[in-house]
């Protein structure tokens, strides 16, 4: 298979509501000087074939592909976690989930969210001075401080889970389909399809519900929108931002809109491709128009596809996970299987990132919060551990080379949650545990242990299709390595100031406008949500207006 991925290598080298409640954008303080701006957009459950820079198959990413053409690729790049709040987790601290705390998903009733002891990478920017922004998912917490106003991000727009967490009345494409909100005396309840009926999906900015349920059908838009204004915005503020913008797509439900309008019919994945990259297009143009040579772009993906969504699941091009395959179930979203955490990474910076180049490094979201504190010129917290790297030389075409060793956490398929049983070394990846999460055709592979480990040599089988014969001097060779370098992780783990967050769930604090209509719709513009408010937060607003 190695043929294969030199291949692959080779391939293609308005809705404004109340603008800024709580954010005071009139301040003439000093210059932006030298400091740059971070744009850093998180695409959930995107595949890496789904960007046609990587995947000659695809063609749906037009904007991307001249990300990648105008900027730096990433073919070995990897999400820090296979699902959705530890992976997001990691980004915004720099911290696998054993130090964070945060090793699965929130749910709409979760009390709490990323620990308020673990410092954000908005945080450490708001200090040294940048307006902070995020656009589109949060899910780390949305009750009383976890929400990301508290977070470190000045404004926020956006919903703040999964936008399958909760009934809409453009409900979209999903498998299996699920239904629009009940509008009678009653909710509708759907269980066996696993779908949400009871409480309508919400849109924030900042502090209120503005909308409940969302129209999914206009939501891209709105997210450009208020990504545009946004940068707009902060660009003429004389101090420095970071925008953070956690995509709905290519999550189901996907939207309808783009689908009716493509006269050839194509398959809805595609059509949600498309209306990602044209939003993904617009933030870019925004960049190039207002501050182009000062502004760093990163685009990367949360995790890999969610292969139980059949069609509307999305592209792992050659990573195919065979070895699972024959066990049964999906090597996808949710495993430690390449297809799971290999993810589609691009970096666009005019005349600091080389053009049209294709970097093998190997490197992680984990590494975003290094490089960019770094970038930033402000200072790591010193009261922890962190598991990514300073990129930078990397970015700017000085170093070929990333990490020597990644971790990746079981998320879901097998194992306890965030154990470090999967180990990426240089061209090496072992397994002491191995599950299938759930396939398009229901099928679930069981979990495995492997004592002495699985062990599959990626730059000759990226498929992972044939582990190397235990009996063999390059697996043995190799298997006193991985142990030790597993055992100095764990050991540090052990040592290091950790968190653990709270997953206790509370049905009271289910974002709700007006909980005497079913499934909480709301009839006006605006509404604030029906959980309580903590002191910290209405002095907070108390502040700011």
């Amino acid at each position: 298979m190695g043929w294969l991925f030199l291949k692959v290598l080779l391939v293609g080298v308005t809705f404004l509501g109340g603008l800024y409640p709580l954010v005071d954008f009139s301040f003439s303080g000093e210059t932006r000087g030298q400091k740059p701006n971070f744009v850093i957009i998180l695409a959930d459950d995107m595949g890496w074939g789904d960007l046609g820079a990587n995947w000659a198959e695809t063609k749906d990413t037009v904007n991307l592909d001249k990300m990648a053409a105008e900027g730096m690729r990433f073919v070995d790049f990897h999400a820090a976690s296979s699902t959705c709040s530890p992976s997001r987790a990691s980004l915004l601290t720099g911290r696998l989930g054993l130090r964070n705390g945060v090793t699965h998903n929130f749910a709409v009733t979760s009390v709490g969210g990323l620990p308020l002891n673990e410092t954000t990478l908005a945080e450490v920017l708001q200090q040294a001075g940048y307006v902070t922004g995020m656009i589109g998912k949060w899910h780390l917490g949305h009750h009383g401080s976890y929400h990301p106003n508290f977070r470190g991000f000045g404004y926020y727009f956006g919903i703040p889970y999964s936008h399958d967490m909760g009934c809409t009345d453009t409900p979209g494409c999903n498998h299996p389909p699920c239904p629009a909100c009940p509008r009678g005396h009653r909710p509708a309840r759907n269980l066996e399809r696993d779908c949400y009926t009871d409480v309508a999906l919400p849109l924030y900015e900042n502090l209120n519900i503005v909308e409940q349920p969302v129209n999914l059908s206009g939501l891209a838009q709105k997210y450009a929108e208020k990504a545009t204004q946004f940068i707009q915005h902060a660009s003429t503020s004389g101090k420095p931002f970071l925008l953070y913008v956690g995509l709905a797509h290519m999550h189901v439900p996907l939207s309808r809109t783009q689908l009716s309008a493509d006269p050839r019919g194509r398959r809805p994945y595609g059509a949600g491709l498309r209306e990602m990259d044209s939003l993904v297009g617009q933030i870019k143009d925004k960049v190039d128009r207002t501050a182009k040579e000062n502004t760093f772009l990163w685009f990367t993906g949360d995790n890999g596809p969610w292969a139980q969504k059949c069609e509307l699941a999305g592209s792992v091009g050659p990573f195919t996970g065979s070895w699972q395959i024959h066990q049964g179930g999906s090597p996808a979203k949710q495993t430690t299987w390449e297809a799971g955490h290999r993810v589609p990474a691009l970096a666009y910076w005019p005349g600091r990132v080389p053009v049209n180049v294709t970097s093998t490094a190997l490197l992680s979201v984990l590494d975003i919060f290094p490089t960019v504190v770094a970038l930033a010129g402000a200072s790591l917290p010193q009261d922890r551990h962190f598991d990514g790297l300073d990129a930078s030389e990397v970015l700017f075409g000085w170093l070929q080379t990333g990490h020597r060793v990644l971790f990746h956490p079981n998320s879901g398929a097998a194992g306890e949650y965030g154990a470090l049983q999967t180990v990426r070394l240089g061209r090496y990846k072992a397994f002491y545990i191995s599950g299938g999460a759930r396939a398009c055709d229901g099928d679930v592979g069981p979990e495995q242990h492997h004592e002495p480990p699985l062990i599959f040599n990626l730059e000759d089988d990226v498929a992972e299709a044939v582990p190397l014969d235990r009996r063999s001097a390059e697996y043995q060779g190799v298997v006193p390595e991985v142990r030790e370098v597993l055992a100095d992780v764990l050991r540090d783990i052990a040592g290091d100031n950790t968190s653990r967050a709270d997953y206790t769930r509370d049905p009271s604090v289910t974002p709700c406008c007006n909980p005497h209509h079913v499934a909480c719709r709301c009839q006006r513009t605006s509404f604030s949500p029906r959980q309580k408010m903590s002191g910290r937060e209405g002095k907070f607003q108390l502040q700011m207006l």
